[in-house]
């Protein structure tokens, strides 16, 4: 069994390095990585491991992941005869879930009959940072229910991944949340993967983050992105001067870990702090912004929630509306298609009208004819 990993990456100089290493250590046999025109040092570090990686470049930035990721995907199965391919994020640590095996033995138990599979995606969180990578501040599994989620500004947790067979004709979707296959059974509970994501792991990296990825969805018209996608939303509070407000928000106070770690939402993970030294040293926030930030961005939050939800009524009151208009257009369509349905008859009967007389005439005139003298 060959497993192949491919990693599209922009910037990502505080993580990159333990992220792959993590994927040679979990028995990769190919890992292919794009570089989207760094300019941070992750080239330079991506460089470093000479042919341990498939190194490509790419430095286009309009958030053409679909195209480049697909690419990477296809080559995984024709140049590096995958069995199994990966599309991970530069940010993620793939690990089996029930510990003790690497990803790779549990993929050559894998029955490739399933094709893909879902892998859960766990966001990883602890304290806020001005600057630092993180991996051992951010111990905890966010867990917590949707509904606190929403309160923190995240419209959800994060999507799962999915793996799937080599293919040549794979299509991976923007984000590698899902491909063009479609699954053909259940993963063995022995054999579940997970991924342990860390998607904010400093103010420094979180807001360059938004900023870049919003400014390259705004220079690429063929994507349409969903206002509610998270980067478009993030990119809305970072144009509005709220994102610092949002990236405290979704790291929980010492109470709310306290609390959430005795009821399980929140679960310490130590396996990638034990593992990975983090490349970029912690420097704390700011104490005085950091308590003004808590104090005043639930309000913020809750002003979101409320534009939101009027927002979605208006919405609902518009398309009731335009429902209404609609049903009106159908029945005036219908009653002008009765009308000439009439005048079609109409018509019918003036022609017949006009036959019977013609008849009535030609009747007349032979009777003339017969009765004149001579005949």
């Amino acid at each position: 069994m060959r497993l192949a990993v491919t990693l599209m990456v922009r910037d990502e100089a505080d993580i990159v390095g333990p992220v792959i290493d993590n994927l040679i250590a979990q028995g990769a046999d190919a890992i292919i990585v794009t570089d989207n025109g760094s300019v941070d040092g992750t080239t330079e570090i991506l460089e470093s491991y000479g042919d341990r990686i498939d190194l490509r470049h790419d430095p286009v930035q309009r958030k053409q992941q679909f195209s480049v990721v697909t690419g990477m995907a296809r080559d995984a199965a024709t140049v590096h005869g995958a069995d199994w391919v990966i599309n991970a994020d530069a940010d993620e640590f793939w690990l089996p879930k029930a510990g003790g095996a690497t990803v790779r033995d549990v993929l050559s138990e894998m029955p490739v009959s399933l094709r893909t599979f879902p892998v859960e995606v766990i966001d990883m969180i602890g304290d806020p940072a001005a600057r630092g990578t993180g991996l051992q501040r951010l111990t905890l599994q966010d867990r917590r229910p949707v509904e606190r989620m929403n309160a923190l500004g995240i419209h959800a947790h994060a999507t799962a991944d999915a793996v799937h067979i080599g293919s040549p004709d794979i299509e991976v979707a923007q984000g590698n949340h899902f491909v063009n296959l479609e699954r053909q059974g259940e993963v063995p509970a022995e054999l579940a993967l997970e991924v342990l994501h860390f998607p904010w792991r400093s103010w420094e990296q979180f807001e360059g983050k938004v900023e870049k990825s919003g400014r390259a969805y705004a220079s690429n018209p063929d994507l349409q992105p969903s206002p509610n996608h998270h980067g478009m939303r993030e990119y809305r509070r970072y144009l509005n001067g709220l994102l610092f407000a949002y990236y405290v928000l979704r790291h929980p106070d010492a109470a709310e870990v306290e609390a959430a770690v005795a009821d399980g939402t929140l679960v310490r993970d130590l396996r990638v702090a034990e593992a990975f030294e983090s490349p970029v040293a912690d420097v704390p926030l700011d104490g005085a912004e950091l308590a003004s930030a808590r104090r005043w961005a639930p309000s913020i939050a809750r002003l979101e929630i409320e534009q939101r939800q009027a927002q979605a009524a208006a919405d609902a009151r518009t398309a009731e509306l335009l429902g209404y208009i609609d049903e009106g257009k159908q029945r005036i369509d219908g009653l002008l298609e009765d009308v000439q349905a009439v005048e079609a008859r109409e018509a019918r009967l003036y022609e017949e009208i006009d036959h019977l007389r013609s008849r009535k005439v030609v009747r007349w005139s032979d009777a003339v004819v017969r009765l004149r003298p001579g005949r």
